[in-house]
């Protein structure tokens, strides 16, 4: 390759991997670089805990989400936190609980559990969807948010959030108002 090939080939790639990012006269004083566009779509969330509301002494599960970090508290009755709480801290029961049940038969059907969404807040009401793979496709199911967490968490999977929940939950999701 000739001299000018080269500095063509060299200008190029380097208008390639420098274009769009903002230069010195774009960062001058009374200008600021351009804001990415925000993320749109469900979010990835960890199962910070369960804990005895003091207030209403109900059981809630608390999520952060990994993106924003916004939060949100969920009231659970007492048998959905046992579901939740368990595996949550790392502990095996001698005999299935039935969580641990559900994901033994999907595993003998050749079925996987890739990951959970809470899709929806109505009438003080959560809503969330399982998402399973097998040879047959893909599937998704209706379920509880509580039952989708458990498995989630035993399954290693994530647990995603919609931003319209949080948006519909308002403020930072500290007061644990609605039920699952």
């Amino acid at each position: 390759m000739s001299t000018t090939g080269r500095i063509v080939a060299l200008a190029l790639v380097t208008l390639a991997t420098t274009a769009g990012t903002p230069g010195r006269a774009d960062l001058g004083p009374g200008r600021l670089p351009e804001t990415a566009p925000k993320v749109a779509g469900p979010q990835e969330a960890e199962v910070v805990g369960v804990v005895i509301d003091q207030r209403s002494q109900s059981p809630v599960v608390l999520l952060r989400s990994k993106r924003d970090h916004r939060q949100l508290v969920m009231t659970i009755g007492a048998a959905e936190a046992t579901g939740i709480a368990v595996p949550l801290n790392g502990v095996t029961p001698p005999r299935p609980l039935t969580h641990d049940l559900f994901l033994t038969l999907l595993a003998e059907l050749k079925v996987s559990l890739t990951h959970v969404v809470i899709t929806d807040l109505r009438d003080d009401v959560y809503y969330a969807t399982v998402h399973l793979h097998g040879t047959g496709g893909d599937l998704v199911i209706d379920s509880r948010p509580s039952d989708a967490i458990a498995l989630a968490i035993r399954a290693k999977v994530p647990v995603l959030i919609e931003d319209r929940v949080f948006d519909k939950r308002g403020g930072d999701g500290i007061t644990p108002r609605p039920y699952i």
